[in-house]
């Protein structure tokens, strides 16, 4: 009895590992074929997708791809130093900035920090949920170092500036700059890319909530970094 019992549980891990090897392989696949493609969807527009058709079943997302160089200057500056200032520098993991977050939180006794890099950011969008189980954080930083291993900070910044979520069903650069602004991406003033980077901790909240006198605040403090904000 002994004996069978062992033996069902080595299989039952076997089929576990199993299937974690595959998954991680799918992903690598994934990671590998956008280097040169760009995604058409990601995990995170599509649970967005699904909860907007439960209410109506002919929602869409408005997103639309564009290239690195339509995305204008001011915008890759104004995310990096609002999201990421030590994008360039880092392989994937700012720890100083992941240590300040865990030390609010704890004074805090609640999350109001993350501390995650544009790459991290970039995993869970494409792969993840929205939990914070330790399964999934540790699954956002296998993807985030397939990420930064297997592509350029260049193609990072493009996929993420194309992907992130800017509003109620607005995803990407260039649909955000045409709903807040009727402009392209390349055609944003500091001042706009500067809004725009103010709101991706929370986007929907300020689609809803345009003159929330904290944006404001916030943009100006990010204007004020855009100048040292270095992009690939």
């Amino acid at each position: 009895m002994f004996r069978f019992l062992w033996r069902t549980l080595l299989l039952l891990l076997g089929l576990a590992l199993g299937l974690v090897l595959a998954y991680q392989l799918w992903v690598f696949g994934h990671v590998w074929w956008w280097v040169s493609h760009n995604p058409a969807s990601t995990a995170f527009m599509q649970a967005r997708l699904e909860a907007a058709r439960e209410k109506n079943p002919h929602a869409q997302l408005r997103h639309t791809w564009v290239p690195y160089a339509r995305i204008g200057t001011h915008l890759k500056r104004a995310v990096v130093a609002a999201e990421d200032a030590k994008f360039l520098d880092h392989e994937g993991f700012d720890w100083e900035a992941i240590q300040k977050a865990h030390e609010r939180n704890v004074k805090r006794q609640r999350i109001v920090a993350g501390g995650s890099t544009i790459s991290q950011q970039l995993a869970k969008n494409l792969f993840l949920s929205g939990s914070r189980s330790p399964w999934r954080k540790a699954q956002e930083a296998i993807i985030t170092v397939m990420l930064e291993t297997m592509m350029s900070k260049r193609r990072i910044l493009e996929i993420y500036l194309n992907v992130i979520e800017w509003g109620n069903g607005v995803f990407g650069a260039e649909a955000a700059a045409r709903h807040y602004f009727g402009v392209s991406a390349a055609q944003l003033t500091p001042e706009q890319a500067a809004r725009l980077a103010s709101m991706v901790p929370n986007p929907r909240f300020y689609d809803r909530n345009r003159n929330a006198p904290w944006l404001a605040t916030k943009t100006r403090l990010i204007l004020g970094r855009m100048n040292a904000a270095q992009v690939p």
